[in-house]
């Protein structure tokens, strides 16, 4: 499985924009869109995440998944365990200011 912001970040690290990833994946601008707005992992038809996936593969990315090391020792990045992105944004401050639920 692949979560919107480590497709996001795949995006960063090859330099491409979302139309771009949609030509290598073979996928519509406005589903590359979707599949990044997603909360954590993304939703959609199987076919649809396999040709997303294969693309960033060929492209050159390696998807390390919760727990897993990565075998092949390039450069990268990845969250520590228990970070809040959205706590460093300040998107859980604008969300408490609207009534959400507390930090």
């Amino acid at each position: 499985m692949i979560t919107a912001p480590q497709l996001r970040a795949a995006r960063a690290l090859l330099g491409i924009d979302q139309r771009r990833l949609a030509e290598l994946s073979g996928l519509s601008v406005p589903t590359i869109q979707r599949m990044e707005a997603s909360e954590a992992m993304i939703r959609g038809n199987v076919d649809s995440l396999m040709k997303l996936i294969a693309a960033l593969e060929a492209a050159g990315i390696e998807l390390i998944g919760e727990g897993a090391t990565s075998q092949a020792g390039g450069r990268g990045v990845r969250l520590k365990v228990g970070l809040n992105p959205a706590r460093i944004s300040g998107a859980d401050e604008a969300e408490a200011e609207v009534g959400g639920s507390p930090p």
